[in-house]
């Protein structure tokens, strides 16, 4: 089953929406009270980070569900480029990309990317961990997995990826989700939030 499509802002403009949306399919399919509950909790977390990883976005924003495991959908085009994240960036106080940390960092990256045509290498540990085999002829195509991050991460003795496994261990997401998957198709973005429900 899919659910409505809901245009999504990320100046938090139609998240009652959407959090209407996940009480539809949460009555429609008679989940548990707490099972209802962590399917609220991970919509707001996804809508919470599209508004600080994409800036003033839209995107879509739905629910699909196999078998008792529920993907939420949120595809957004973005416009963020590398010219616009310097611009960003000198803004600050610091002059540094202050959050690209934990999981939230590691997702703006991915986003950023999606829009950047002047493709740098990858050097945010936890985005190299997660990285997927994706179509090598077209370097604006990336997928990124959570769970192949965790794999790569979990034994690693490199005080880099050993922060890093520890800003992901932090992520409200990592602790409630069974999966977070992220394609970028030029600059089309879509994270998938994974996770098996009653």
């Amino acid at each position: 089953m899919k659910s409505d499509v809901i245009t999504v802002y990320s100046s938090g403009k139609h998240l009652e929406k959407a959090l209407n949306q996940v009480e539809a399919v949460a009555e429609y399919k008679k989940l548990t009270k707490r099972s209802r509950l962590v399917l609220r909790l991970l919509t707001e977390e996804t809508l919470g980070m599209m508004r600080s990883i994409t800036g003033e976005q839209k995107g879509e924003f739905w629910i699909e569900d196999f078998q008792g495991e529920y993907q939420l959908h949120l595809v957004v085009d973005t416009l963020m480029d590398s010219r616009k994240r310097e611009e960003l960036l000198e803004a600050s106080t610091s002059g540094r990309n202050e959050a690209a940390r934990g999981l939230m960092g590691t997702l703006r990256d991915l986003f950023e990317r999606s829009a950047d045509r002047d493709v740098a290498p990858l050097t945010n540990p936890m985005l190299m961990a997660g990285m997927c085999d994706s179509d090598s002829a077209n370097p604006l195509v990336y997928e990124w997995s959570m769970m192949q991050c965790y794999e790569e991460l979990k034994d690693s003795s490199e005080p880099e990826r050993v922060r890093a496994w520890d800003e992901l261990e932090k992520s409200v997401v990592t602790h409630v989700a069974e999966e977070v998957k992220v394609s970028i198709r030029g600059t089309r973005v879509e994270m998938v939030i994974y996770k098996h429900l009653q």
